[in-house]
């Protein structure tokens, strides 16, 4: 889970950025944890970056909130 954490980190910067400036919202992190763990579980013991392609790669099939989410961090 520690990794899912990070992820947002992650979401909190541009792609582009690897600094990590801010954090996720716990808001948001609540958002997402059921599509990292449905869609992405897989990938969880994986770098951050994966998770959060993991997250963008199944975008139509994420939950509506985690969608908002990725789009307000400009993902």
């Amino acid at each position: 889970m520690h990794r899912f954490y990070l992820a947002f980190i992650l979401l909190s910067v541009p792609a582009s950025t690897v600094v990590l400036a801010h954090s996720g919202t716990d808001q948001e992190e609540k958002a997402c944890t059921p599509d990292v763990q449905r869609f992405c579980r897989k990938l969880m013991d994986q770098n951050d970056l994966i998770i959060l392609s993991c997250l963008k790669e199944n975008r139509a099939k994420l939950s509506h909130a985690c969608r908002d989410v990725l789009v307000s961090h400009g993902q």
